[in-house]
């Protein structure tokens, strides 16, 4: 054999070999992969199953009567207004207090002014949004916002910690169509 048949037959030898351990290295970097990703998703689902334990304990705690939406929110509308049915689109004025579940006061309308905001245009927690749009002019509600609806992992950076469930209580004042 000669010498260029040798190089060539050496080559193509690792080149083979090279091939047949590609397929393991993938094997395992997605066996790697599956096994973080179920081990994320079980500390997720056992996150959401402490946070519903704890708002569940809250409500009984103080005896709210609350519905539940399919997101998580719940909510209480404790006296009826008599005004119009919020919409997407519609700016929401509203008096509010928002404290922790140990009852931590975070913020309130008295300090903060009334808030003004775009129903569906975001800015404010996906929770708010969701329940305003269940209420009428003239309502006076309770939410209890679990943290995935709220800040979520890392609060508001500023009063809300991280993983935070919020109580809100609040008038909806005005709606401007």
């Amino acid at each position: 054999m000669k010498l260029w048949q040798l190089i060539i037959w050496f080559s193509i030898l690792i080149l083979v070999s090279c091939k047949q351990e590609e397929p393991n290295k993938d094997k395992h970097k997605k066996l790697s992969k599956q096994l973080i990703k179920e081990s994320m998703i079980k500390t997720n689902q056992h996150l959401l199953k402490s946070e519903d334990r704890s708002i569940r304990d809250f409500i009984a705690r103080y005896q709210y009567n609350m519905k539940e939406t399919g997101s998580g929110l719940f909510y209480e509308i404790y006296k009826k207004g008599r005004g119009a049915q919020s919409h997407k689109g519609d700016v929401a004025e509203i008096n509010f207090s928002v404290r922790l579940l140990n009852g931590q006061m975070v913020y309130r309308s008295d300090e903060e002014g009334i808030k003004e905001f775009e129903i569906g245009k975001g800015g404010v927690e996906s929770g708010l949004e969701e329940g305003i749009l269940l209420l009428h002019v003239g309502d006076h509600a309770r939410f209890i916002i679990p943290s995935h609806l709220a800040f979520g992992l890392l609060g508001d950076l500023d009063k809300i910690p991280e993983k935070a469930t919020l109580v809100y209580d609040i008038e909806l004042i005005n709606l401007k169509i």
